[in-house]
């Protein structure tokens, strides 16, 4: 499912339970996720690239046992990575490229045993990685590009 011109998402969302793509890309006057966004059970993909109102992740999110990718591309006002990203248990794909005011990652992002590819390049105010980023044993590409300000990186590589 794909949709333009979103402002806000109605309750009813959470009803389409059978729903495993979700794609809000270009949405960008979308300021506000429905907290029935969670009862997507079945929920694989969700697409958010170019939300770039979008000032908060709904905590419901923490919910969508089967999410397999997420894609945060370009959300410029979104500013911190909930630690409930780590109750997404089928999580491989994570994508929060052009997140300029990100500062740091949850410690709960090294509980994503499914995670494969993260994308973090141009956070360019992202100091640290969590040592709990050491944790990801299925973890494959991490892209960091154009990350600035990251100086702890080397202090992981060295455990």
């Amino acid at each position: 499912m794909r949709v333009f011109g979103v402002e806000k998402l109605s309750s009813s969302i959470g009803q389409l339970n059978a729903l495993q793509k979700f794609d809000l890309r270009g949405c960008s006057e979308l300021k506000k996720l429905s907290l029935s966004i969670g009862q997507l059970n079945a929920l694989q993909k969700f697409d958010l690239r170019g939300c770039s109102e979008l000032k908060k992740l709904s905590s419901s999110i923490g919910q969508l046992i089967a999410l397999q990718k997420f894609d945060l591309l370009r959300c410029y006002e979104l500013k911190e990575l909930p630690s409930f990203i780590g109750e997404l248990n089928a999580l491989q794909e994570l994508n929060l490229q052009g997140w300029y005011n990100l500062k740091e990652l949850p410690s709960s992002i090294g509980q994503l045993n499914a995670f494969q590819k993260f994308h973090l390049s141009w956070c360019s105010n992202l100091k640290k990685l969590p040592s709990s980023i050491g944790q990801l044993n299925a973890l494959k590409k991490l892209h960091l590009t154009w990350c600035s300000n990251l100086k702890e990186l080397l202090h992981l590589l060295a455990n």
